[in-house]
């Protein structure tokens, strides 16, 4: 859909001002207020919603736009236009690329509020994106960003996961990255954390050591694998 959006404080401070704003509705690239009011127009309606905190900006507020903890906001809202979204269309790899990034970016914006929830419903969006079908082969860079930007969600995903308490989705969100790129790092850090929790000492031994040969600096990996030497030497003389 595409919109003009206003929203003000409830004082009448005018803290956003979009002429044309284009999203995806379920897609959680706006606020809940407008996820939930805008399918409820006509094209050419006018519409107001007040929305209550948890349906604008949550408890944290936003700096940008200027919003303060726990604020209610008024949106004057337009629908211009609603057409089909680009999910089931073959794209250019660019294309695909562009919204893979848009959509990874839209979870680290949720990640870094908390809400994982919405963090991971973005990731996954953006895992559809970079892999859907393409107007044409990627050329060698398209691939190997691609193959990047997969990467990176994959580990994104990993970490909401975590965050979220579902270890073995976590780990299987690591695996899949690792099977993309053997030698990714965060993969592999992680990986060897969540085997470690789950007991697993000699497969996460292993996963460290790997993690470390590509980072030997490490202080993270380097106390992991001190963790797992002390476990080990006391089970060993009990």
């Amino acid at each position: 859909v595409s919109v003009k959006v206003l929203g003000a404080l409830e004082d009448g401070g005018l803290v956003e001002r979009d002429p044309r704003l284009i999203f995806v509705p379920g897609h959680g690239d706006v606020v809940q207020a407008l996820e939930l009011g805008v399918p409820t127009m006509q094209p050419g309606e006018i519409s107001f919603f007040l929305a209550a905190f948890p349906y604008a900006y949550g408890c944290p507020g936003s700096r940008e736009p200027d919003v303060p903890p726990e604020a209610s906001l008024l949106f004057e809202v337009t629908l211009l236009e609603v057409r089909d979204g680009p999910d089931p269309q073959p794209l250019l790899p660019a294309v695909r690329l562009r919204l893979g990034s848009q959509r990874r970016e839209r979870g680290n914006f949720h990640f870094a509020r908390g809400d994982f929830a919405a963090a991971l419903r973005s990731y996954r969006l953006s895992l559809r994106a970079l892999d859907g079908p393409t107007t044409a082969p990627p050329g060698p860079e398209e691939e190997e960003e691609l193959r990047e930007q997969r990467g990176k969600c994959l580990n994104n995903c990993a970490a909401t996961e975590v965050k979220l308490g579902r270890a073995e989705e976590a780990l299987a969100a690591c695996e899949a990255a690792l099977r993309i790129s053997p030698d990714n790092g965060r993969a592999l850090l992680r990986r060897g954390q969540l085997l470690a929790e789950q007991g697993r000492d000699a497969e996460a031994a292993l996963v460290l050591k790997r993690a470390l040969e590509l980072d030997p600096a490490s202080k993270v990996i380097h106390t992991e694998l001190s963790r797992l030497a002390k476990r080990q030497s006391s089970l060993s003389s009990t």
